[in-house]
Parts: structure tokens; C-alpha cells; sequence
């Protein structure tokens, strides 16, 4: 009789595939979104603290980047220590982060000339272990560049972010292009939840996990931080996946 091979859950299969990768995405620690479908996805429960993630906008943002950065500014805002954010255009909008929950007092903004400048203060930054965080506001990326980002940020134990922005439509396409970050994130607008009484509700997001290291790619529709940097889930979209016309009303795609 032909014997089987022992069958292991999903769980015992990341940790297994990690420690031939020789990773350690297991004994790193995570921030978790708070909301169970998005942190029972992610390996460990939560976003990986001490690495390189990316975040970009859907449609029109990824042009403005006003969306990623209100993201970004969620997660942030529940780090410890100060945020060192790196930008080559002078349009970040501080009132919207602190909206978000990332108070002013946190955020050490550094203008660079240009987006090598970005980079070089965004790894010397993840150098500095007493950040919370760091990000930077770049448009391309390549392997090497965030090889070394990412290196940093696993010696030091500061989370890096990148928030990849583009000056032409065309450009956004290079976020197709393979880097070394453990997760890559896509940030659309959709429609707020309809109020019962007139009024806006509050803002929705269509949120992609396009890329995750030891994980599948998947999606959700949430509502937008709050003034603590957290997420929330609409009643009416908990316990069940997003429909494709959330997706076509989220940035005109």
C-alpha cells in the first residue's frame, strides 16, 4: 500500500517556507489593522513591523497620492516615535494626517531635490532605530533600491514605507515591476455608506493587497481612518467580498 503524505495547515506551511527562506517573518512583530479579515490574512496577524512595505492610489491618486498617504498616515499614527517623511513636492497636506490620527508633532518632513535624495534619506532614515517609521515619496523603485531599504529595516526594526506616486498616468504602470517589499497595497475611493438622514458618510476606501509575501493577494472595501489611524468595516460589506461594482465606481477604471 502506497503511504500518503502528511497533510499541515496553512499556518505550518508559512512558518516552514520562511525558515527555508531564512526570512523570519515569523518572529517579527506586526501591527494589526484591527480588523479580523484583513489580520487573519496577513501572515502573523498584522502589517510586518521592520520592513519595506508599498502603497499606491487607484485611479487618479496615483498621480495625487492623497489616498495612500491618508493610509500610510493610519498606519503611522500607531508606530512609536517620531515619522520621518521624505518628499520631492511640496503638496503633503497636514491637516489630512492628523485627520488620520498621525499628530504634527510626530512628523519630521524632510523636502529632498530629488527622488535619489528621497531614497538616500529614506535609508538612512530605517537607520535610525528610534523612529516609528519612515516614508518616502518616490515614483520609481528598482530591486537594488529596495533590497536596501529593506535590509536596513530589518537591522534597525523601523517600518518602512513607500509610497509610490507618478507625474504621468502612463508612469504607474512600473508598479508591476518586482522590489523587495513584503507587501504591496492599492488605495481607491468609493462611495461613502448612504446616511439615513442627509449628509456624507464616512469615506470608503477599495483596498488591495496586490502583493504579500507568504500570503495571496485579496481585497476589501473599508472605511477610512479614523482619528486614532485605524480602519473600519461597513456593516454592510462585513462577512462578504466586494463586488466588482464597488471596484467600478472606486476611480473610474
Amino acid at each position: 500500500m502506497q503511504s500518503r503524505a502528511p497533510t499541515v495547515g496553512m499556518e505550518e506551511l508559512r512558518e516552514r517556507i520562511e525558515s527555508l527562506g531564512g526570512s523570519g517573518l515569523r518572529k517579527r512583530e506586526v501591527l494589526p489593522f484591527g480588523i479580523a479579515e484583513i489580520d487573519r490574512h496577513l501572515p502573523g496577524g498584522g502589517l510586518a513591523l521592520g520592513a519595506l512595505h508599498e502603497v499606491a492610489g487607484g485611479g487618479n491618486g496615483a498621480l495625487d497620492g492623497a489616498t495612500a498617504a491618508l493610509f500610510v498616515a493610519g498606519i503611522a499614527a500607531r508606530t512609536r516615535g517620531k515619522v520621518l517623511w521624505c518628499v520631492t513636492r511640496q503638496d503633503l497636506f497636514m491637516p489630512g494626517l492628523v485627520q488620520a490620527g498621525l499628530s504634527h508633532n510626530r512628523v519630521l518632513m524632510v523636502e529632498c531635490r530629488d527622488e535619489k535624495g528621497v531614497l538616500d534619506c529614506f535609508e538612512e532614515g530605517l537607520r535610525c532605530n528610534g523612529l516609528g517609521a519612515v516614508v518616502g515619496e518616490v515614483a520609481r523603485m528598482t530591486m537594488t533600491n529596495s533590497r536596501r531599504l529593506q535590509l536596513a529595516a530589518e537591522a534597525s526594526g523601523v517600518t518602512g514605507i513607500a509610497i509610490r506616486r507618478w507625474r504621468r498616468q502612463s508612469e504607474a504602470s512600473d508598479y508591476g515591476q518586482p522590489t523587495a517589499a513584503v507587501t504591496r497595497w492599492r488605495i481607491s475611493v468609493v462611495p461613502s455608506e448612504p446616511l439615513p438622514v442627509p449628509g456624507i458618510g464616512r469615506p470608503r476606501w477599495y483596498l488591495e493587497l496586490l502583493r504579500c509575501r507568504a500570503a495571496e493577494s485579496a481585497d476589501y472595501v473599508v472605511e477610512a481612518c479614523d482619528a486614532q489611524g485605524r480602519l473600519g468595516l461597513s456593516a454592510d460589506l462585513a462577512n462578504r467580498s466586494p463586488s466588482q461594482d464597488a471596484w467600478a465606481a472606486s476611480a473610474g477604471r
